[in-house]
């Protein structure tokens, strides 16, 4: 019987030019070498990284030729340890541009598993354009390539289940492979509008190919991540469609930079999905399409004014102009003439006509924040606005009609500054005809674990890096804040752990002072004789496994083969 390979590697040379052009179809540079050191077979890629044409190279000593790409890595045929490994280093193409070139190197081997020589691979760092035409992505070795990319790939079988999942699609989903093989695709695409089908299927169904196409994606804790992914039909040697390829790439920061461009905001940049913020998300499109007064009550750093604009950019008047006053930072002395404007002469130095806030909002949206904070001066004056759409500009005996929404918002209860006389009773009720109160956060402990996910994903695509880990006591600290200043608290010590650590995993020393001097210490272990092992190895184990489910208390009990309520019964006993 012949003894088949242990190993990953190609077995034979028609596999190895199958490879070849398979990372062709990827932009991916790739040659094989034989036992001699002689190079037997190099695709285009490699060639145009390199300068050099296959004429010039093949059955050339590879020492010899790549002297712009070094061999750093374990020589294979020399006597390396016969994995899969690689090194980074700059090459000068043809055109005279450098590239960062990760070198890696897999052995070759035949029938018996006897080394034949190497495939070795030159993955330029730039963004993957195409799509793996032909593959036979049952072979191991080209699994391990793969989930060495920077790029998400994954692959489905004919019916639309994930049979691979790498390394880079985990970072960016956030979601462990483990949990996602053998479940179907559809589950981790968000659909497009009247188009129930995933476009993997199509290509499947199609066996064909899609470049390019920007879509969705769940990820781990329920957020959507914006991508631009290929897909393909994957075939086997024969030709035959045996099941789909997608490649992706994170656009969180593409989607950011566009967001900044139009100054736009949807429900994706309010995160949560604790019973108060979805019914707050459910509230939105009635709300944003009428155009009633909207109140919007909470604390500091809950998000008062991203749901002001969401709501104005989610109503008929998103193309009309969006104008922001914050009450509480402009002097008494001078708001009435910032919010209403002035004529010539209305005091000393008024040498022209300016219009206010209300003017410049014309057709559009006001947005009011801190109203609790506007002298009751103002008040009834603006209660006048709300009425009859006219104000009278400081000096101005002539009205001006304006056609404008208000919302407003406050981290005061307006309710006891109408008991005490600071606000005014009739301009509350008036304000208030929609009112939606936004929870802090310490209310919504639940949304910690999918905040904390998003921001650092947030952070780190600003950053141009992949999201950073958390280590366990660092989420554990996270996990036990208070956060009095709410979200925008939390953000800020996001950052501040991110410029502290800069690479690698986030531990507590990344943490600020105040927040690590507050950290509850873990409960004093003690000695479970019959289970001959500890609560704190018990509740490492938790910790950890709530920190890889980012938090999920259903994928954790999972994962431990516990029932949630038992999960949630043994987080309570150990502060988790």
């Amino acid at each position: 019987m012949t003894k088949s390979p242990k190993k990953g590697g190609p077995t034979d040379s028609l596999a190895c030019e199958q490879w070849l052009a398979v990372l062709d179809e990827l932009n991916i540079g790739a040659f094989t070498v034989n036992l001699g050191h002689q190079i037997t077979a190099i695709n285009h890629c490699a060639q145009a990284l390199i300068g050099l044409r296959a004429g010039e190279v093949v059955r050339k000593d590879c020492r010899e030729v790549f002297t712009g790409v070094p061999c750093m890595v374990s020589c294979i045929i020399g006597g390396g340890n016969g994995k899969t490994n690689g090194s980074t280093v700059h090459v000068t193409d043809e055109e005279k541009q450098e590239h960062l070139i990760t070198r890696m190197a897999t052995p070759i081997y035949d029938l018996h598993h006897n080394v034949t020589g190497c495939l070795t691979i030159l993955q330029d760092h730039s963004p993957v354009s195409d799509l793996i035409d032909r593959l036979r992505y049952e072979e191991r070795s080209m699994k391990n390539i793969l989930d060495s990319l920077d790029v998400g790939v994954f692959t489905t079988n004919r019916g639309g289940l994930i049979t691979f999942f790498n390394t880079a699609a985990e970072r960016i989903s956030g979601y462990d492979r483990t949990n996602l093989l053998g479940r179907h695709c559809k589950e981790i695409f968000a659909p497009s509008e009247g188009d129930p089908a995933s476009p993997v299927e199509e290509a499947i169904r199609k066996n064909t190919v899609f470049h390019g196409l920007e879509g969705r994606l769940h990820e781990s804790e329920g957020g959507i991540i914006p991508i631009r992914a290929n897909y393909a039909a994957l075939r086997d040697e024969r030709e035959v469609v045996v099941g789909g390829l997608v490649t992706f790439q994170d656009l969180t920061l593409v989607h950011q930079l566009n967001q900044a461009i139009r100054g736009r905001y949807t429900c994706r940049d309010m995160i949560g999905k604790s019973p108060a913020m979805q019914k707050i998300f459910a509230m939105i499109p009635a709300v944003a399409s009428s155009d009633a007064t909207v109140l919007i009550q909470g604390a500091t750093g809950t998000g008062k004014d991203i749901l002001a604009k969401i709501m104005h950019d989610a109503g008929p008047r998103a193309s009309k102009p969006w104008v922001k006053i914050n009450c509480a930072a402009i002097p008494d002395s001078l708001i009435e003439s910032e919010i209403f404007g002035y004529v010539k002469g209305a005091f000393t130095g008024a040498d022209r006509d300016k219009p206010g806030r209300f003017q410049e909002a014309d057709g559009g949206t006001i947005f009011l924040d801190e109203i609790g904070d506007l002298p009751l001066t103002l008040q009834a004056k603006l209660l006048r606005v709300l009425e009859e759409k006219v104000f009278y500009p400081l000096g101005s005996r002539r009205t001006h009609k304006v056609d404008v929404r208000i919302i407003s918002a406050t981290n005061r209860r307006l309710e006891q500054l109408v008991k005490t006389g600071q606000f005014r009773e009739d301009l509350f009720y008036r304000l208030k005809v929609l009112r939606i109160d936004l929870p802090p956060l310490a209310d919504r402990r639940g949304d910690l674990p999918l905040l904390i996910r998003h921001i650092l994903h947030k952070l780190c695509a600003a950053r141009g890096e992949p999201p950073l880990a958390i280590s366990n006591r660092a989420m554990g600290i996270l996990l036990n804040y208070k956060y009095p200043g709410n979200v925008r608290e939390l953000e800020n010590i996001l950052e501040h752990a991110l410029i502290l650590c800069a690479k690698g995993t986030i531990r507590k020393s990344h943490l600020p002072e105040d927040l690590t001097a507050t950290a509850t210490p873990p409960p004093t272990p003690e000695i479970d004789a019959r289970k001959n092992t500890t609560p704190e190895n018990e509740s490492e184990n938790i910790a950890a496994t709530l920190s890889k489910f980012y938090g999920h208390r259903g994928r954790t009990a999972k994962s431990l083969g516990i029932d949630r309520t038992t999960l949630w019964r043994k987080m309570k006993r150990y502060g988790l």
